[in-house]
């Protein structure tokens, strides 16, 4: 199962309000697994942040100028999550940002009833009364988010990718061990919190259980 965590950051918090993305964050999972693909890009958004959103990401003016613009990441983007499903902590407000961009250069838009979880939903129905934000996510589930001192689409995903697998209750993801050697997931094992070490028998080991089986079955066979 390909999945793809998903954030965005932007110049304020209404499209209707002409507001626009300057980043844009993602990380593959593959059996709840980040893997190493990721995609992440600064944009320019062809206007100013305002002075909220400033507080939140602190990405300048200045320093978003010599971005790219949307039109020239938008199919680079669109393939690295085409098919895949979408993990978004409130789903509505970067979903809105996104299709706002892609109806702006002509694209079609995100079908935002399609392969879409939102954990802020998710969150909602676990944990109901309670603070749902992600700080507060990471700080229930004992997930270290020291370097989020201020928004980052991308630190953002690397925090949600594990607030994701505590909400669904899958600590330890499944892997498949069925999978030929030769044809393994390329997943990046530093990054994910809750991997342990898989120690494979040695040959000897292996021929040592055989006598053992050997053995036993002829006790039990007199």
């Amino acid at each position: 199962m390909i999945e793809v965590v998903l954030d965005t950051e932007t110049t304020g918090l209404e499209v209707k309000d002409g507001h626009r993305i300057v980043e844009i964050g993602c990380i593959e999972l593959q059996n709840q697994i980040p893997t190493s693909r990721k995609f992440h890009c600064y944009l320019n958004p062809e206007r100013k942040v305002s002075e909220k959103a400033l507080e939140v990401h602190g990405y300048t003016d200045k320093f978003l100028e010599s971005k790219q613009k949307f039109s020239e990441i938008a199919d680079e983007f669109l393939n690295f999550i085409e098919n895949k499903k979408l993990i978004i902590h409130n789903a509505g407000f970067d979903l809105s940002h996104l299709n706002n961009e892609l109806s702006l250069i002509g694209k079609k838009k995100i079908d935002i009833k399609k392969n879409i979880v939102d954990t802020l939903e998710l969150a909602r129905d676990k944990f109901p009364g309670s603070q749902i934000n992600l700080d507060a996510l990471c700080k229930r589930f004992r997930i270290d988010n020291s370097k989020r001192s201020q928004h980052s689409a991308l630190v953002d995903c690397e925090l949600l990718s594990k607030v994701y697998i505590n909400l669904i209750d899958q600590k330890e993801p499944t892997l498949d061990f069925q999978v030929l050697e030769n044809d393994k997931p390329n997943i990046d094992f530093k990054n994910y919190l809750y991997c342990k070490k898989i120690v494979y028998p040695t040959k000897k080991e292996i021929d040592l259980h055989k006598q053992y089986l050997k053995s036993s079955h002829k006790k039990n066979f007199f």
